[in-house]
């Protein structure tokens, strides 16, 4: 089994509505996402082309994220949420006979990261 991984960053803003604490105010980070794909080559010798997962990644999650109000998009944005939006979004435009989606890391913070992945 082979992984394909594309790292990209975004600015957002937010707030945590069902929290009580200093994240509940409005405010912004700059987020880095990770990307993992997982598979098998094909007779080019590539599972997915690096140029295919930064244009599926640009037009399913980056058009909708970058510099956004994230609340408008998910109810309650918090690490977690977003993480598994970004997967249910890119699951179906990535997965096929020989790939699949297998992980979605992402940042909030340089030091302060959540990892999606659906279990087996």
């Amino acid at each position: 089994m082979f992984y394909v991984t594309k790292e990209f960053s975004f600015d957002a803003a937010h707030n945590l509505i069902k929290y009580h604490g200093k994240c509940e105010k409005l405010h912004g980070h700059t987020y880095k996402l990770r990307v993992t794909v997982a598979g098998e080559p094909d007779n080019e010798g590539m599972i997915m082309d690096f140029l295919e997962l930064k244009d599926i990644v640009k037009k399913e999650i980056l058009k909708h994220l970058d510099h956004s109000y994230i609340n408008e998009i998910i109810e309650q944005p918090t690490a977690e949420n977003i993480a598994k939006w970004i997967f249910d979004r890119l699951k179906s435009c990535i997965n096929n006979d020989r790939r699949k989606l297998h992980e979605v890391i992402l940042w909030e913070t340089p030091t302060s990261s959540v990892r999606y992945l659906e279990e087996e």
